[in-house]
């Protein structure tokens, strides 16, 4: 087993949020309607992807009947339709969708992962929930250490990669970069930041994140990895 498989085994039986375990227990045992007759993961989403991977995502956490349900991040919701297709199309995913931890779906050259493995009440975290969960992302971004971009999704993904970042001395921000769709902050020569609005229902049912603006930050991306 290698390191980050031992980091993800740890996320997996972590408790360290009573209301996070809670809420993310209720779920699984009162389930919605449309998946009543699934049987529920339940419990912290482990992140997974590509142990070289060159493309590092970070998003907000878990849903409550995505991956709370299928046990994979951005699996299983309609936020992780948008993602895999884009990933598929800009040659990171086998497949462009994600409906399983079986599903046979392969990332390649990226990393999913996320500010809190748990899914919160209403997707909002606690300041504290953050704090607990990002000794994960620390040793995470330890780990990959062949990272050269690092998208995050939302402003809470986007903040807490540019909290670890400055936590690690990866990063020394003069200033503390502004969340905005596709903005692009050089982190040093080897690793470079950027921002997408989430791509939650919220986001993609009213239009304030299209099909288009989210491909132009994978297409960057895409081209920022081989630098």
């Amino acid at each position: 087993m290698t390191r980050i498989d031992e980091l993800q085994r740890k996320v997996v039986q972590c408790r360290k949020c009573p209301r996070l375990v809670k809420w993310r227990e209720r779920v699984a045992r009162e389930k919605t309607r449309r998946f009543e007759h699934e049987e529920y993961w339940g419990r912290p989403n482990p992140s997974f992807g590509d142990p070289t991977a060159r493309l590092l995502l970070v998003g907000l956490a878990p849903a409550a009947h995505g991956g709370n349900r299928t046990g994979r991040m951005f699996t299983g919701d309609r936020s992780g339709d948008w993602l895999y297709r884009a990933l598929h199309k800009f040659g990171f995913a086998s497949q462009p969708t994600s409906v399983s931890r079986t599903d046979g779906l392969k990332l390649e050259d990226c990393y999913v992962t996320a500010t809190c493995r748990c899914a919160p009440p209403q997707n909002k975290l606690l300041p504290s929930e953050i704090r607990n969960c990002k000794p994960f992302l620390l040793a995470e971004l330890k780990l990959l250490r062949d990272v050269r971009v690092i998208v995050g999704l939302g402003k809470v993904g986007f903040d807490s990669a540019v909290n670890c970042l400055t936590a690690l001395g990866i990063a020394s921000f003069l200033k503390k970069p502004a969340f905005e769709h596709g903005a692009t902050y050089r982190v040093s020569e080897r690793l470079t930041l950027l921002a997408s609005y989430h791509p939650s229902q919220q986001n993609t049912f009213t239009g304030r994140l299209t099909e288009p603006m989210f491909d132009s930050v994978f297409r960057k991306a895409k081209q920022l990895v081989k630098v």
